[in-house]
């Protein structure tokens, strides 16, 4: 006696349905397009070490400050964690409320801005910000309004 009832609602049997693969072909070819395009950046890069960036503090605005001066406006492993978050924070706090300084942890006042603060002591972008930006590959979109120096000067002579 069959267990399964038919639109009828008499016993029979159970209807089977074929079971196939439509296009095994298609589903193939997609799969292995797939684990290609996925799969090379990591089979390229496997086995290969990069060394970590160890950005340049060697400028000539650090050079002429005193050494119990030098230091940023906040301590340096807070800076490293941090920084995005300030930038951010002052970019907000000068937009929004115009309020353009900012107090460190140490209650200076110093002017919140990456050109005229940040850019003073750190002024080779290329070694200090762009190699760990380049390593993380983080494009930050700070450069689209503030240029550095030696761009902003080419860019007023027309080069």
């Amino acid at each position: 006696m069959a267990d399964y009832k038919n639109e009828f609602g008499w016993f029979a049997p159970k209807p089977t349905v074929e079971k196939k693969i439509y296009s095994l072909k298609a589903v193939a070819v997609g799969l292995g397009i797939f684990l290609v395009v996925f799969g090379a950046p990591l089979l390229l890069n496997m086995g290969q070490v990069h060394p970590v960036p160890q950005p340049s503090l060697d400028t000539p605005a650090i050079q002429k400050l005193a050494e119990k001066e030098r230091q940023c406006v906040e301590p340096t492993e807070w800076m490293r964690a941090n920084h995005m978050q300030l930038l951010w924070d002052w970019r907000e706090q000068v937009v929004r409320t115009g309020e353009r300084y900012y107090t460190t942890s140490q209650g200076k006042k110093v002017l919140a801005s990456l050109s005229n603060n940040c850019m003073e002591c750190h002024s080779n972008k290329s070694q200090f910000c762009d190699q760990c930006h380049n390593y993380v590959a983080v494009v930050p979109n700070c450069w689209g309004c503030h240029l550095p120096k030696e761009q902003n000067v080419a860019k007023a002579e027309g080069k």
